[in-house]
């Protein structure tokens, strides 16, 4: 049963697209996910997001089969690998992996690739997800959350591309010599890894605002370089896109300046993590961005968050980067837009009453009411239930 077009607010574009992974749902409407809950909030954001999943489930008559696995510190703790083998074989035999977080002070000490981050650079890796896709979207509710002048942020709707698999954070050699005191890391690209991405940015750009910026370093990097010339060859191909060039640093500041100008921003695996993570002032939170990984042979979602451990375990973390991530997954998984939009109707609702977490209290605003995670997530499955039950009405008459 398909439902109709319920919401408004997250881009056109970014629904309407769906690059899949080789794992897509079968005709009778199951889906096979690993749950991997990690390290930190991990474990209670991804509760709430696989109770919606289940609610999505239950009144769509589909069938999500959960199964759940080790990854990061936890596993490091109970197999002696951030990766184990066993979590990489479920994560290939999934149609989608479900990502909590990874990480912890705790393991600071060890080297690298012994560390928890080091399974989710290996699980992405081994996935061969290339594209990873992070909306930043002002939400009207949380207009006054945003250190940024509620004008300068009304209407924006930013959509980051970020190529996942290249750069700095795989490039070899690397290695830290303590004898020497000298550290180094490799900063490669080649041209197909760059064509592929920047495809995936022009055929999203199709369908939403027809506008994407690329960003680099190419007055100061050979890398950026290429990286330039190889995205204004592609562009070749999208004569209806619009297309610009920023350095970093000038992307850096007008995101905050003027971020209503972009659309699609495609850029390389450094700075698109450290840009969309800086775009969270616009959305008024980390805790609320979602993402989705994909392009390989299973497709990885999960919140842009960290593992926050200093506030796991206390009900204090915001479930709604990971709901909104459960979203994504159902839309680019599933192929079932009409439920990811039935989500993120839900989590506006839920906005529009005034319902927060603690990182999105600001003093005492009339009519907010500070929450826990799990009373986040019930008012968002209950917004949701009403939604999907008052649209079947609909079609039932």
């Amino acid at each position: 049963m398909r439902m109709k077009r319920i919401t408004e607010g997250f881009s056109p574009g970014e629904q309407s697209v769906r690059i899949n992974g080789s794992h897509q749902m079968s005709a009778n409407k199951q889906l096979k996910i690993l749950v991997l809950a990690g390290d930190g909030i991990g474990p209670e954001v991804t509760q709430q997001a696989i109770n919606v999943l289940r609610s999505v489930a239950e009144l769509g008559g589909y069938d999500f089969q959960f199964t759940e696995a080790l990854i990061g510190g936890v596993a490091i703790k109970q197999q002696g690998s951030p990766l184990p083998t066993a979590t990489l074989d479920a994560a290939l035999e999934s149609d989608a992996v479900l990502l909590g977080a990874v990480g912890g002070n705790e393991f600071n000490q060890l080297s690298p690739d012994k560390r928890p981050e080091a399974g989710l650079l290996g699980l992405r890796q081994a996935l061969g997800g290339f594209a990873n896709l992070r909306p930043s979207f002002a939400w009207p509710a949380l207009a006054t959350n945003s250190p940024l002048k509620p004008e300068v942020v009304e209407g924006a709707d930013i959509l980051f591309v970020r190529e996942l698999l290249g750069g700095l954070y795989f490039g070899e050699p690397r290695q830290w010599d303590r004898e020497k005191n000298s550290a180094w890391n490799t900063l490669r690209y080649t041209r197909d890894e760059v064509v592929r991405v920047a495809r995936v940015a022009f055929e999203l750009a199709a369908k939403r605002r027809k506008k994407v910026t690329s960003v680099d370093k190419a007055n100061v990097l050979e890398v950026s370089q290429l990286w330039r010339a190889t995205v204004t060859e592609v562009a070749h191909d999208y004569p209806g896109i619009t297309l610009d060039h920023q350095y970093v640093d000038a992307c850096a500041m007008h995101l905050m300046n003027t971020p209503r100008n972009f659309d699609v921003i495609v850029t390389e695996n450094l700075f698109g993590d450290i840009l969309s993570d800086e775009a969270a002032v616009i959305t008024g939170s980390l805790g609320m961005l979602p993402s989705a990984t994909i392009g390989g042979a299973v497709n990885l979602y999960e919140p842009v968050h960290g593992s926050a451990p200093d506030i796991a375990g206390k009900g204090l973390a915001n479930p709604l980067g990971a709901i909104l991530t459960a979203a994504m997954l159902l839309r680019h998984s599933g192929n079932l837009e009409a439920d990811a939009e039935a989500i993120e109707a839900a989590v506006r609702h839920v906005l529009e009453q005034g319902y927060r977490t603690a990182d999105l209290a600001r003093g005492n605003t009339p009519g907010v009411q500070v929450v826990s995670t799990q009373e986040m997530g019930k008012q968002v499955n209950e917004a949701l239930n009403r939604i999907i039950d008052r649209s079947q009405a609909l079609h039932a008459v």
